[in-house]
């Protein structure tokens, strides 16, 4: 079941409410709010709207999230359709590694090889067509992210000196994770997030060191 199916039966339970009481509150039909609370009808950026106003909650907690795993990839690249009317919404893929080149194609392999088919995030406010969601599997980083957190990662946003980024270095080997940048004369510096550990210097010029994309956002799920 797609992320992108939204809450509206789970929130009309909650409240007690009938379709028809949710419908002289939004505005639309009875008929069309059913197709939406069935998922049996793709909703748009209004009713998004409309929903969130009438149930007084953020555009995003009505997204439900669950999680379906498989090893099938598609042959086909499908995208689900974003849109710039007034929240500028975009549906980012989950994952459960960072991709070495971030695409549309590639994040959509690596959310399916990690495990996470069809499972996707709302994003506001952003035309980066590459960005993806890295959700976080272990308490490594902890206090600074922790399991089960959703870190947004945006490639097309600059990373400046000592911003967190999703990275990948090293000359045999090269190890990806997300960590704190810092840009020196001769050198980059990379820390961990939660400065539990020593940090890595890499020589300017010499060392492989290459920005994935800028961390851009934190979604913590409630419990």
């Amino acid at each position: 079941m797609s992320s992108t199916e939204l809450r509206v039966k789970e929130l009309l339970r909650e409240r007690g409410w009938t379709t028809k009481v949710l419908a002289e509150k939004t505005g639309m039909s009875e008929s069309y709010l059913t197709h939406i609370k069935n998922g049996t009808r793709r909703w748009n950026e209004d009713a998004l709207k409309k929903l969130a106003n009438a149930f007084d909650i953020h555009p995003v907690d009505l997204f439900a999230q669950r999680r379906s795993r498989t090893d099938n990839v598609d042959t086909t690249v499908k995208i689900p359709e974003t849109t710039a009317v007034d929240l500028q919404l975009k549906i980012v893929p989950v994952m459960g590694d960072i991709p070495s080149n971030p695409s549309p194609y590639n994040n959509q392999l690596t959310q399916v090889t990690t495990g996470y088919k069809d499972i996707f995030v709302p994003v506001f406010n952003s035309s980066d067509d590459s960005m993806f969601c890295l959700n976080v599997e272990s308490n490594a980083m902890a206090p600074t992210f922790v399991k089960g957190d959703y870190l947004i990662i945006s490639p097309e946003t600059w990373t400046r000196s000592g911003d967190i980024a999703a990275v990948e270095y090293g000359n045999e080997n090269p190890i990806k994770g997300i960590l704190q940048v810092t840009y020196m004369e001769d050198f980059i510096v990379l820390e961990s997030v939660n400065h539990k550990h020593p940090p890595v210097a890499l020589i300017r010029g010499k060392d492989n060191f290459r920005v994935v994309g800028k961390v851009t956002h934190r979604y913590q799920k409630l419990s």
